[in-house]
């Protein structure tokens, strides 16, 4: 039995990873945006805004250690261009900084899983602008980009730390509030990869890979560029003021 944290696990694929993780006999603490939400479970939740660096530094530090952590919260592409209390663009903060973030300050686990998206195929690698202050906002091009961006802290992560199985998944086009209903596949399938990197022997004890339906595909050649990896990292050590240890 694994202790396992899932993050965005209130709702959608992130609950649907929590539940089936539950089921097999792991110890599986949740994660809520609020109180409120978090009432709703019937388990173990750790909370925090992630779109908030001060709650995101306070749950790596109230987390404690973990064999698995699954970085499943993320928002989908906004509208128009927002900040957060902190003055960062909101997508890239929830879906980059605060899984950077937790990653650097919680215990190292065992294995650590980024959800990322098929759109990461499209997604720029520009980190000049990362939060579009210059450039023409684009609410579904920022979104590839910060799921191109998880691939890439991923694969940094399985580079600087050997010692951990750090993979990302494309959980496919599933019908959730953020996948909508014209979606083409049911919850379980979302959450069917995670589930097996977090719970599996044999072909799941790989690292720095990226699959969808537990199949290896090949990302955004941009993520195998180590200088962007790197450069990557210290944008959200610059941002965050949280280094990742080496």
């Amino acid at each position: 039995m694994a202790r396992i944290l899932v993050t965005g696990s209130t709702d959608g694929i992130g609950l649907e990873t929590a539940r089936t993780l539950q089921g097999l006999g792991h110890d599986v603490v949740f994660h809520a945006r609020s109180d409120e939400r978090a009432a709703a479970l019937d388990a173990e939740v750790l909370v925090a805004d992630l779109g908030s660096l001060e709650q995101t530094r306070a749950m790596a530090a109230a987390a404690g250690k973990f064999d698995v952590v699954i970085h499943n919260a993320g928002i989908g592409g906004q509208d128009e261009r927002r900040e957060t209390g902190d003055g960062i663009e909101r997508t890239f903060q929830v879906n980059v900084l605060a899984p950077y973030v937790l990653t650097a300050l919680m215990p190292r686990p065992q294995r650590l899983v980024y959800l990322t998206s098929g759109l990461e195929a499209v997604g720029v690698a520009d980190l000049a602008d990362l939060q579009y202050r210059a450039k023409p906002w684009h609410g579904m091009q920022s979104y590839s980009d910060s799921k191109l961006h998880d691939v890439a802290l991923a694969f940094a992560v399985a580079r600087l730390w050997p010692d951990v199985y750090s993979n990302a998944v494309d959980p496919g086009w599933i019908r959730t509030k953020l996948g909508g209903p014209n979606a083409t596949d049911e919850l379980p399938i979302g959450a069917a990869t995670q589930v097996w990197l977090a719970d599996g022997d044999g072909d799941a004890l790989v690292t720095g890979r990226y699959f969808k339906w537990r199949q290896q595909l090949r990302p955004n050649p941009a993520v195998h560029d180590r200088g962007y990896q790197d450069g990557l990292l210290r944008a959200c050590a610059e941002l965050s003021g949280v280094a990742l240890p080496l």
